[in-house]
């Protein structure tokens, strides 16, 4: 597997307020997320012998919101938004000229996270790997607008999460 890169950018101080040392958590989300999904599927972008960048941005509403009403109209914030490069028509998988392949970038909002975790009763660390993970399924290619997809997704949501130590984010679906 690839050396993979995560650029991680912390938009807003509440992030850091109530995660300690985020940036070791999503280092340890992307590995279990990494290596669950290396032998669990075949993803080409895997074998590639530069590295993997994967952008994060932990971020707020208010900037999701912008996002989600400018890239997919839908006028209201979202917890996690995924830009995946692996979707885009001009993708290089080889990384064309550059060092790194860029495989897109992950945006999480912060008061959504928030009130999500507080309605769920879960922690907002428990959350945020799940959400963290959800991303990086989706940079990889993984997808849920169908059934099967999300049934497919979810599958390694809750492999991932439970190697993680994080219970099933989908106890209704059981």
């Amino acid at each position: 597997m690839p050396q993979i890169v995560l650029n991680i950018e912390v938009e807003d101080k509440r992030w850091s307020d109530e995660i300690d040392d985020i940036v070791s958590v999503a280092e340890k989300v992307k590995s279990a997320t990494f290596d669950y999904v290396e032998k669990n599927d075949d993803i080409e972008i895997l074998a590639a012998t530069k590295p993997l960048l994967i952008n994060i941005c932990l971020s707020n509403d208010a900037h999701v919101h912008q996002l989600n009403r400018d890239f997919r109209n839908k006028d209201k914030p979202t917890n996690v938004l995924t830009f995946a490069n692996l979707d885009a028509d001009d993708f290089e998988p080889d990384g064309g000229v550059f060092d790194e392949i860029d495989l897109g970038s992950i945006i999480i909002a912060f008061e959504t996270m928030q009130s999500e975790a507080e309605k769920e009763n879960i922690t907002l660390y428990a959350h945020f790997c799940h959400l963290l993970v959800h991303g990086f399924l989706h940079i990889l290619g993984f997808d849920h607008i169908e059934d099967d997809e999300a049934e497919y997704m979810e599958s390694f949501e809750k492999a991932v999460l439970q190697n993680l130590g994080i219970a099933n984010p989908y106890p209704d679906e059981e």
